[in-house]
């Protein structure tokens, strides 16, 4: 293994067959788009990983046990700086043999080229400004407690949501972006419980979606592993299934 100051150039990751393996893509869309020249890293035995210093948090591409080494290094090595991981499925295991890890969470990240085919309600999306935002965070805390991202959030470009005939907010989103490298992120989708089955989540996130590829080409999300739903309407929508990941915290000595 060799650390580094510098994130290695992409040319460099692919000669080492990384593109072949489990997390190709949030390299592509994370590491080896836009990064601060200062950023941090870690390669080496098919793995690269690197640190995000604001939030303490390590993302680690390669296979599970050449991931979970580099993490092991950069906790053990920078033990006031690390302080969470994402990685390939099974680095927790691994790095737990070494370290307590505790809040253990399993995703998916999923991307798309293509915008979608055109949603039943997709008409109905609005787009929502700052006057809206006290709004936003009641719906989303009613809706969905555990949202990713909030109103005001820097991270976030745009809201959209969809009002019933009453002008009810009954859905919404957000285009927010991964903060390593600021490619297209869609986060905190939410729907009313009780407007559920009427395609209004499907609408939001095609019409998110379709925004994203047509301004930048791509957009990307992440979904928890065990949402079957949302599992079947990104798959529906087109959004690729190949990076199955897991994210996790040290646990405090």
């Amino acid at each position: 293994m060799q650390a580094t100051t510098l994130v290695p150039r992409t040319a460099d990751l692919f000669n080492q067959g990384l593109e072949l393996k489990t997390g190709a893509a949030l390299l592509r869309f994370g590491a080896a788009r836009q990064h601060p020249a200062d950023r941090i890293s870690w390669t080496g035995h098919g793995a690269v990983a690197w640190l995000d210093g604001v939030r303490g948090h390590m993302w680690s591409v390669g296979e599970p046990d050449a991931a979970a080494g580099l993490v092991l290094r950069a906790a053990l090595g920078r033990p006031d700086e690390v302080r969470e991981f994402t990685g390939p499925r099974g680095t927790e295991a691994l790095a737990g043999r070494l370290l307590p890890v505790t809040d253990v969470v399993e995703w998916v990240f999923r991307w798309t080229l293509e915008e979608p085919p055109v949603q039943r309600a997709e008409e109905r999306v609005v787009v929502l400004d700052e006057s809206h935002h006290d709004e936003l965070l009641a719906f989303l805390n009613i809706h969905s407690p555990a949202h990713s991202t909030g109103p005001g959030s820097a991270d976030v470009s745009l809201w959209a949501g969809i009002r019933d005939p009453d002008g009810r907010l009954v859905a919404c989103g957000a285009m927010s972006s991964l903060r390593d490298s600021g490619a297209p992120l869609m986060a905190s989708v939410a729907t009313d419980a009780a407007q559920r089955g009427q395609g209004l989540g499907a609408a939001l996130t095609s019409w998110l979606t379709r925004y994203a590829v047509r301004r930048y080409g791509f957009c990307t999300l992440w979904q928890l592993a065990d949402n079957a739903p949302a599992e079947r309407l990104y798959t529906r929508l087109g959004f690729r299934n190949e990076d199955p990941c897991v994210s996790a915290r040290f646990a405090a000595a």
